[in-house]
């Protein structure tokens, strides 16, 4: 849980929802979230592109400051570092600065925004505005946090703070360390972080919000730190991350399984902050209303940062299906295990029409894990819910205490009020659950329940999308629907009813609101869903389609365990019962063989901190043992 985050000065919220708020305000421009989607053309001079992502990165800077009302004082610290990105209004920026401070912020979410400012006002605050933040890292104290991406946020920030204010003595910092010692502690911490990234895998993997949290600072770090090292770490980690993210992309839209995400992108898969990443850096789908907020932190700082030309082929230039496989690692575990960080095989599907990914079950995350999914294309993500899965809707005081180290009395319910208004409902869509096991083998996904007696919310909930079109439940007990070009075929494994959801708006308030969307819920501790997809080109109408999958051969039983035996569209035959190793062709699948990443554009093996990047003649290596990126056209 954010604990930091909870604690008075709440200002480190303020203005995060502020610039969210400003989303509503009318603009005498056009911005990219309200205009017609953008064209996914390939743009293949460099020089087209490079000044392409100039304008978008002009247009956040320009949006943001349009919101200002003329002779008021800045409202926050992205309205400030949106005026020095632009070198607008020093003095205003300065006497805002200056007011600012007057009531500093506490923890990760306060210090970067800061330190961003800091930096891009080092040659045009005044000495008093300047001062003002000196001092403020003087009498507030920074709380840490308790996540991956607060920790990589705080000690990005203590960093470049220290060497911004080097040779300062204990006393003068809020952590009673002198500049040194922050910096040394800075250090350390980010290269273990790095070490841990690029040897067992992420943490926090392909979050739809949580990307910001990283990229930001990574960026920050690449532009500013004087030490050489450093500056090519941030650089280098940054690359790593957006490969990982457009890899995981259908045409800029984060599909498939994510260590964290919330109630809204879960079901809107666009509707989150790594859209932005995708319009910035690749230019293929809207931006989120308001640049997602933490955007004009990344704006402000972009001009340094170039996406090398292989990642953004990776992105947006496919010519062929392809299966992706990267090991991960969940969330640390303070209690009920004995196993610190557990390995988590991730594996994405991804094709021209529709996308499948997944990991194979349990947590990640007790609360914002998504363990599998379907995702279609379309032609405009905005507002459309293309997606489809199940999942256990566990709410578990364990769980919360395996992950957390807070007092456990009032966890479940606490959490709710933390941007987590779902954890404890029952028809929620978003978390993992110990008691689900998941089997992947291209587009067919199998994922098994085995939920003990007296679990809370002894249930699974599927869910079936406003979207999908020529719904039909098959008396072969088959549920078939098109999403877009998908054809798609969900086969529960035990009774069940649909009813309507009425979908949270928020994650934060927990406001709901009637979509059209169905809820699948099944009353059965032991339970199953399979899911096939395929796509239109490869039938001559839904109901060969439909003919098709009835043909293929099923057997299943749900005692002892869950079973299911399915020959797939593809001709595998796969077996997967809950608590074994899945078979696919009467081969036992050895996740203990999966490399850090696996795939036709990544590749990196375990233990490695070397990541290779190819794209057709294009390949670049990113080589942490040597700190050295290396271009190169391959023959």
């Amino acid at each position: 849980m954010n604990r930091a985050l909870l604690l008075p000065p709440m200002k480190s919220f303020l203005f995060l929802a502020s610039s969210l708020a400003m989303a509503s305000v009318p603009l005498s421009a056009q911005p990219s979230f309200e205009a017609p989607p953008p064209s996914r053309a390939v743009v293949t001079d460099p020089a087209l592109r490079r000044q392409e992502y100039f304008r978008r990165i002009d247009e956040v800077l320009a949006w943001r400051v349009g919101q200002l009302k003329p002779g008021e004082l800045l409202p926050d610290m992205g309205a400030i570092a949106a005026k020095l990105a632009r070198h607008e209004d020093a003095d205003l920026c300065s006497r805002s600065v200056i007011a600012q401070m007057k009531e500093p912020g506490s923890g990760p979410f306060w210090m970067f925004p800061v330190v961003g400012v800091a930096y891009l006002g080092r040659d045009q605050l005044s000495a008093d505005a300047k001062q003002a933040i000196r001092t403020a890292w003087t009498s507030q104290m920074q709380l840490r946090g308790d996540t991956e991406n607060h920790w990589a946020m705080y000690y990005t920030s203590l960093y470049l703070i220290s060497e911004l204010y080097p040779n300062e003595p204990a006393s003068s910092w809020y952590n009673g360390k002198s500049s040194a010692e922050n910096l040394a502690e800075s250090r350390d911490y980010l290269i273990h972080w790095m070490d841990l990234a690029t040897t067992i895998g992420q943490g926090e993997f392909t979050c739809s919000h949580y990307i910001g949290e990283y990229a930001i600072p990574m960026l920050f770090l690449s532009s500013w730190a004087q030490d050489p090292a450093m500056r090519q770490r941030g650089h280098m980690m940054l690359d790593w991350l957006f490969a990982d993210q457009f890899a995981n992309s259908l045409n800029g839209v984060l599909h498939g399984a994510n260590a964290r995400t919330d109630d809204v992108s879960v079901l809107e898969r666009w509707n989150c902050l790594s859209s932005f990443f995708s319009w910035l850096l690749l230019g293929n789908t809207p931006p989120p209303a308001g640049y997602g907020g933490w955007g004009i932190y990344f704006a402000a700082a972009a001009r340094n940062y170039e996406l090398p030309e292989v990642i953004y082929r990776i992105g947006v230039d496919r010519d062929q299906d392809f299966l992706q496989r990267d090991l991960k690692r969940t969330r640390r575990r303070w209690r009920n295990s004995d196993v610190l960080m557990a390995p988590i095989y991730k594996q994405n599907y991804t094709r021209r029409d529709y996308a499948v990914g997944s990991y194979q079950g349990g947590m990640s995350d007790p609360i914002q894990t998504h363990i599998w999914d379907v995702t279609w294309d379309v032609p405009d993500p905005r507002g459309r819910h293309n997606t489809m899965f199940s999942m256990h809707p566990v709410s578990s005081s364990f769980d919360m205490q395996t992950y957390f180290c807070e007092l456990p009395d009032h966890m479940m319910q606490g959490v709710t009020k933390e941007g987590k208004a779902s954890y404890d409902s029952p028809d929620k869509l978003l978390g993992g659950s110990r008691f689900e096991q998941v089997f992947q083998d291209l587009d067919t996904v199998i994922a098994l329940y085995n939920i003990p007696p007296g679990t809370r919310f002894p249930h699974i909930n599927g869910f079936f999308s406003k979207d999908l079109e020529h719904f039909a439940v098959d008396s072969s007990g088959w549920i078939f629907a098109q999403g877009g070009r998908a054809y798609l075929a969900y086969r529960p494994l035990a009774p069940y009813e649909l009813q309507p959801i009425a979908a949270i708006k928020s994650s934060w308030t927990g406001e709901r609101a009637e979509t059209g969307d169905r809820r699948l819920y099944s009353p059965h501790l032991k339970n199953g869903t399979i899911v096939q997809a395929a796509s239109m080109d490869e039938f001559p109408s839904f109901d060969a389609f439909k003919a098709a999958i009835r043909a293929l051969p099923l057997a299943f039983s749900l005692e002892p365990n869950p079973t299911v035996k399915f020959t797939t569209l593809r001709g595998k035959q796969v077996v997967a019962t809950y608590g074994q190793p899945p078979q696919v062709d009467g081969q036992t699948v050895d996740y203990s063989r999966w490399q850090l990443f696996e795939g036709p554009y990544l590749n990196a093996a375990k233990y490695s901190r070397r990541l290779t990047l190819t794209h057709g003649h294009l390949k670049r290596v990113l080589d942490f043992n040597t700190l050295t990126i290396t271009d190169s056209v391959v023959p």
